[in-house]
């Protein structure tokens, strides 16, 4: 499993962790903004295959913002495929 952690940009999170294992999110935990709804983000992508997952997140924004934690999870993954 490899770990990886990702500042964030434009968004009220600071940075995101996670693991990946055989293309697998495991753990995502984000630090700073929206506790509850990053916390279920969290439990809604373990397990599940990271090109799916950002694929669904990718472009999603928050408010008026150009981007969203959703979204930098996505790029975050991008950046590592």
């Amino acid at each position: 499993m490899e770990h990886f952690s990702m500042p964030l940009k434009g968004v009220c999170s600071v940075k995101v962790d996670f693991d990946m294992e055989d293309g697998l999110l495991h753990n995502v935990k984000f630090t700073g903004g929206c506790d509850g709804n990053l916390k279920a983000i969290g439990r809604l992508v373990e397990g599940k295959k990271a090109t799916e997952i950002a694929d669904i997140l990718r472009g999603n924004k928050c408010g008026f913002k150009s981007t969203s934690c959703a979204d930098q999870l996505a790029q975050a993954i991008d950046k590592i495929q």
